[in-house]
């Protein structure tokens, strides 16, 4: 059996990792306004054009239509197996979108699964399930692969421009005034695939510092990741913090942020994401 990934555009999976196992994605329309961003600019191009707006950029989750174009060539593909990773049904229903464009053709050899994460924790999940079928074909083990990365996958997060959070909800205006003053660096993370609020930081020495103590129980068996919004010097300084706390042979991946979820924590964002050895055998 042979296999085909996709995933939707807020996995941020790194190119290189997006070529080497032949990942498609499904894109995501992001919009200032009326305005369209068009497909495939740069991450840095959008990152200027947020900072220099103040109209804030909204998504639109993929409809079942554009699932079905992906979909269409593959479904009397018996030899190929379709396996769909998106992002978390507490952000988006994109897997019910996906559900019914296959069900609309009929699919059979079909996989359609929330990933419970976002951006690099997603991309992560992803990047890690292939490194898995390089060496097992199986489609039962496979699938027992995904959901333990799932339940292990940690993602943390410093946002740097309050306004975002304020916008969508999790922070209200005099919180947001207040802190932007203060320099408060919220820290968000997943919890049942829903971003929470865990912690308020004065200062980026302590917000880093508050990231770093997250750090246990790490599987080094996976890459560790560093996601960042436009924000590499950042990306690069803490990768080198995070080394004293893992075992120095393993590997850290850093990629971006991109345009959907930089539409949701702004510029400057940056986020530490690993495995955790799995206790649930």
């Amino acid at each position: 059996m042979k296999y085909k990934i996709v995933a939707d555009a807020a996995c941020d999976i790194p190119k290189e990792f997006m070529d080497k196992y032949d990942i498609s994605f499904i894109p995501i329309e992001v919009r200032f306004g009326d305005e369209l961003y068009p497909e495939g600019l740069k991450t840095r191009e959008f990152y200027k054009k947020l900072e220099s707006t103040s109209v804030l950029p909204k998504t639109s989750m993929p409809n079942s239509y554009k699932f079905e174009d992906f979909y269409r060539p593959y479904v009397n593909q018996e030899d190929v197996f379709v396996i769909t990773i998106v992002i978390s049904m507490e952000m988006s229903q994109t897997k019910i979108q996906a559900q019914m464009a296959a069900e609309n053709l009929g699919m059979k050899n079909v996989f359609i699964e929330e990933s419970g994460a976002a951006t690099l924790a997603q991309g992560a999940i992803i990047i890690e399930l292939c490194k898995f079928m390089e060496k097992e074909n199986d489609i039962e083990k496979i699938k027992e692969e995904f959901y333990r990365l799932r339940r292990n996958v940690h993602l943390y997060a410093i946002i740097n421009d309050l306004k975002y959070l304020k916008n969508s909800g999790r922070l209200s205006s005099t919180s947001a005034v207040v802190g932007s003053l203060l320099n408060v660096k919220p820290i968000i993370t997943l919890q049942g695939g829903k971003v929470v609020n865990i912690a308020k930081c004065v200062g980026t020495a302590k917000a880093e510092s508050f990231l770093l103590n997250k750090i246990e129980n790490v599987d080094s068996s996976r890459y560790f990741y560093i996601a960042h919004a436009d924000y590499i010097e950042a990306a690069e300084k803490i990768r080198d913090k995070v080394r004293t706390k893992i075992d120095p042979s393993q590997e850290i991946v850093i990629g971006e942020i991109g345009c959907v979820v930089g539409c949701h924590v702004g510029a400057k964002c940056y986020a530490l994401g690993y495995f955790s050895n799995d206790n649930q055998e």
